[in-house]
């Protein structure tokens, strides 16, 4: 039978050999979130791009129109894109049509290195906004 003195020292090692595990699952599941809110904070910038390029009549005000809201809305959700590319689909671009807008969003993710994960990654959204056949001045 082993007495008090054979156990010193046990709760040392378990928790050293515990520790690096818990610390390597916290790890994970901040870069889940930081993915998951990315992810969705690119999608809400193709939705106010999508909606601010139907507002407008003239293809090349639309594009300027959806760049400018879905860089302001990533930049309200403080999304860290490396690079940012937007396309505008205005080819349907009137009363009753639709209008598309596509984000490509490079994020860094260096501050979750530790994991092994890559050191950026690519988010793309896509939203698409009918225009309303019924407003009166288009602008």
């Amino acid at each position: 039978m082993i007495g008090p003195q054979g156990e010193r020292g046990s709760v040392a090692v378990e928790t050293a050999v515990i520790a690096p595990a818990l610390v390597a699952l916290l790890l994970l599941v901040v870069f889940a979130g930081r993915v998951s809110h990315l992810d969705s904070a690119v999608q809400r910038a193709a939705a106010e791009g999508a909606r601010a390029a139907s507002l407008h009549d003239d293809p090349l005000v639309a594009d300027e129109a959806s760049s400018a809201a879905v860089a302001a809305n990533l930049a309200a959700n403080a999304v860290p894109c490396a690079h940012l590319e937007v396309s505008t689909g205005t080819s349907d671009l009137r009363p009753g049509g639709s209008v598309s807008v596509t984000v490509r969003c490079v994020a860094d993710m260096t501050d979750v290195a530790l994991l092994g994960v890559p050191g950026s990654r690519t988010f793309v959204a896509t939203s698409h906004q009918v225009v309303d056949r019924f407003r009166g001045g288009l602008g």
